[in-house]
């Protein structure tokens, strides 16, 4: 969408017949251009969610089957037992009412444990309603339909004067603007209302300079107002040319928290597709100096980080003689078995 119509036009598209969509939830804005665009509105779009943990898709529409909605996921495949709960465990029943979403029965290919961490797992996808739903830690609304629209991680649900806010709802009002071809939304701390919007923007022309990037943003303020509530405003939004994604194209929205609250960036990098643009993001933001409290979190993920290493290499090193010692047993069976020659 940034780039344009020009680069797909350029490629015989004819042949594609379905398309799919994986990574972070697609807004309906993105939607429609893959369809019309890329699909020349005769493809069906497959909108996936599921997780590494998960092992396998958990919603999505069946190509040509399953009627779609720009932005939903649709529902659970055939054998997925999916819900939607509030914070007491209750299953959420009104229509576009938000929750956690949960998975209720076993299902192939879940996750089982954390390797050498089993209490981690537990602590993470069962005891927040006792064991009895896997938590996938995304929140999610249903429509009346029955539909299910993800709207992002829990944790990124903002809380602004007492409104519960999914960062997906605004990212799509933003993406929606006729200069907008990428947002993402994270929480940076506000004295009065507790927690305030913070926007990221890519736009689809190049980015203006003072004072015409301070008139578009009021702009974008304003369009978010009218198209959710004055509450969802951002109250800060920084325009750049791209955002911080993984080599799977995943939005590293940690990265931006850290760079909205003007802290230092202390987490792990290494799946960072593109770390120049980190420079640009902070766009002349004063940079806290790290705490005594965060300098100590920094040195006990670098020491979890290395044994996970030394642990993996003496795994590979264990694996390595098995299989030398499998081969040298294969070599003296073959040698016992040969027939003996004449004399």
């Amino acid at each position: 969408m940034k780039l344009g119509d020009a680069i797909p036009a350029k490629y015989d598209l004819r042949k594609l017949r379905v398309l799919g969509s994986v990574g972070e939830p697609i807004n309906p804005e993105a939607w429609m251009w893959y369809h019309k665009v890329i699909g020349a509105e005769r493809c069906p779009i497959v909108d996936t969610w599921w997780q590494t943990e998960t092992g396998a898709t958990m919603m999505a529409p069946i190509p040509s089957a399953t009627p779609t909605k720009p932005g939903s996921c649709a529902k659970p495949l055939p054998g997925i037992f999916v819900d939607i709960v509030d914070d007491e465990g209750r299953p959420v029943k009104t229509p576009d009412g938000g929750g956690y979403l949960v998975i209720k029965r076993p299902w192939p290919s879940m996750l089982r444990t954390i390797w050498g961490d089993n209490e981690r797992y537990l602590q993470t996808y069962w005891e927040k309603f006792r064991n009895r739903y896997y938590v996938a830690g995304d929140s999610a609304r249903r429509d009346k339909d029955g539909y299910y629209w993800i709207m992002g991680r829990i944790d990124d649900v903002l809380n602004v004067a007492g409104h519960r806010l999914g960062t997906m709802e605004i990212e799509s009002a933003l993406v929606a603007h006729r200069l907008v071809a990428e947002a993402a939304v994270v929480s940076k701390h506000h004295e009065i209302k507790g927690e305030s919007v913070f926007a990221f923007v890519v736009l689809n022309v190049p980015r203006p300079q003072e004072p015409a990037a301070k008139s578009l943003i009021e702009e974008l303020r304003a369009w978010v107002g009218e198209q959710l509530s004055p509450i969802a405003k951002p109250d800060e939004i920084r325009l750049t040319d791209n955002l911080p994604k993984t080599r799977s194209g995943k939005i590293m929205r940690r990265l931006l928290r850290s760079i909205a609250r003007g802290e230092e960036i202390t987490q792990d990098m290494s799946t960072l597709e593109n770390p120049g643009i980190l420079e640009q993001l902070r766009g002349g933001a004063e940079t806290k100096k790290p705490t005594a409290r965060t300098r100590v979190k920094a040195a006990k993920n670098a020491k979890v980080a290395a044994k996970r290493v030394k642990r993996g290499t003496r795994v590979k090193r264990v694996k390595r003689k098995v299989v030398a010692a499998k081969s040298r047993r294969a070599a003296v069976k073959a040698v016992r078995r040969k027939p003996r020659g004449k004399k």
